[in-house]
């Protein structure tokens, strides 16, 4: 009897193990994209930022919007 204890505590620590390894690669993967998110938030507001004032000097000059090449 005492053996078989001994092999489901030792089948349970193998899973335990297994499973903060797989947490562990989890939480890195997760704080990985984390900080791809907010770089690519960055980025998107600053392309907002240039396509407004794109925008803002184009109707100060007077620019007329033209019809794309394919009409």
């Amino acid at each position: 009897m005492s053996g078989d204890i001994e092999a489901r505590l030792e089948g349970l620590e193998v899973r335990v193990a297994y499973q903060e390894q797989t947490i562990d690669d989890l939480n890195k993967a997760l704080s990985e994209q984390w900080r791809t998110i907010d770089a690519l938030k960055r980025k998107l507001s600053q392309l907002e930022e240039e396509v407004a004032e794109a925008e803002i000097s184009a109707r100060a000059e007077g620019a007329v919007e033209r019809p794309p090449p394919h009409y």
